[in-house]
């Protein structure tokens, strides 16, 4: 019988393994005993995007069992986070599952994820920022299952009703204050987008800052280059020329893009699916961001296929996760539902068959990956709130909050 003191500490460890980096090994630390028979079941959880993606991944697990004989059961999880929490603290974890950035230290310092990177041999066609992204301690953990960057989404419509061409797209800020300013008016807004650091964060990377150095080991926010990012943000939000996505009544840049309310907005290149879906008769054109006082910056985004520490399947699990992120699957998953493919070899391929998806393929040379440190998404959640009274508020004391909280994650958490 399991004693109450027990339940309650598996309670809390469900609770608090995503921002805390619980350990899944919570009254054990023996290693989980080894499947050795010759076909094997497995699971996976995914979170998806609709059903496209579902029946993408099921598909493609489906061709992976007729091969190798295992039997795959593809699970859609409603609350991935919490889901995996749960299993991860009750020992019944699925085998293979999807890890978003934010969480993946978490996971990782808790324990919760076999470190299967070492077994990878083509590794190095993963790009090296994207390696990091799901790095820990040294060591690649899980491979990145695909990727995405940011680029300037345009209502090509309403931006010949302006009286712009191809030529007016902006470069620079200057050029993108002048050209929101100018389709402002009549009920569109120039430029709409999500009131969080996952869009506005650009604008710092533009300027030359960034949250953290790039070893996450030092934070860097409260710095002159993100304040200026963040200051050129504010003056937009003051003019009218931009606004965020609930200040129009929508959700996202992407569907106050497709309903007009939005002349441009900022977004990545899963825009392609939301677009065709809701807003198939919208015409729109995707041109890189334009560059800040430090250059070109765009954000990148993945997940992993993480395998799970205490799976009784790691050996087919990881064999299953090589194919998945073969070069030929993760063009097909490109095919389905818009993803950009993980692979370097296989991105260069998509790029030729998507030549509209130029700008967020070429932001992969330059993009800048997610913060990984366990417990630093609270850290975040946090900044993302401050950002979103950014039209009056001082971007000086935001920043200067989001840098004593950062200091505080970095010391828990590495």
């Amino acid at each position: 019988m399991v004693t109450r003191t027990a339940v309650a500490a598996l309670a809390t460890c469900a609770a608090l393994l995503a921002a805390t980096g619980c350990s899944s090994s919570f009254g054990s630390d023996k290693e989980p005993e080894q499947d050795k028979a010759g076909k094997q079941n497995l699971t996976v959880l995914i979170a998806t995007s609709g059903d496209a993606e579902t029946q993408a991944v099921k598909a493609a697990t489906a061709a992976y069992a007729k091969r190798s004989g295992n039997t795959v059961t593809v699970e859609v999880a409603k609350d991935m986070n919490q889901q995996l929490a749960q299993s991860f603290a009750g020992h019944k974890p699925p085998d293979v599952f999807y890890v978003n950035s934010d969480q993946f230290a978490n996971y990782a310092k808790g324990g919760s994820l076999y470190a299967y990177g070492d077994r990878i041999s083509d590794a190095d066609d993963f790009s090296e920022q994207l390696r990091a992204s799901f790095s820990y301690n040294g060591k690649l953990v899980c491979l990145p299952k695909d990727t995405s960057t940011l680029g300037l989404a345009i209502n090509t419509d309403l931006w010949k009703k302006a009286g712009l061409t191809e030529k007016d797209y902006p470069k620079s800020w200057e050029e993108l204050k002048t050209v929101a300013d100018k389709l402002t008016g009549n009920g569109v807004t120039g430029l709409v987008t999500s009131d969080e650091y996952q869009r506005l964060g650009v604008f710092m990377k533009q300027a030359g800052g960034w949250l953290t150095d790039a070893d996450q080991k030092k934070m860097t926010a409260d710095s002159p280059e993100n304040a200026k990012g963040l200051a050129f943000v504010q003056s937009l939000l003051k003019s009218g020329s931009m606004k965020f996505a609930k200040q129009v009544d929508t959700s996202w840049g992407g569907e106050a893009l497709g309903k007009g309310k939005a002349a441009m907005t900022i977004e990545g290149n899963w825009l392609d699916g939301g677009m065709k879906l809701d807003y198939p008769d919208v015409k729109y054109a995707i041109a890189p961001l334009p560059q800040g006082p430090a250059g070109k910056g765009t954000l990148a985004f993945s997940n992993c296929w993480g395998v799970a520490a205490d799976s009784a399947h790691r050996a087919a699990g990881v064999d299953l996760v090589k194919y998945l992120t073969s070069a030929k699957q993760q063009l097909a998953f490109a095919d389905a539902f818009g993803v950009m493919p993980s692979r370097t070899s296989a991105l260069e391929t998509y790029a030729e068959k998507q030549p509209a998806a130029k700008a967020w393929v070429d932001g992969n040379a330059y993009a800048q990956g997610p913060v990984t440190i366990a417990g630093f998404d609270k850290v975040l959640s946090q900044f993302n709130t401050d950002l979103q009274s950014l039209r009056t508020a001082d971007p000086k004391k935001i920043l200067a909050d989001l840098q004593r909280n950062g200091e505080q994650a970095i010391v828990k958490g590495n």
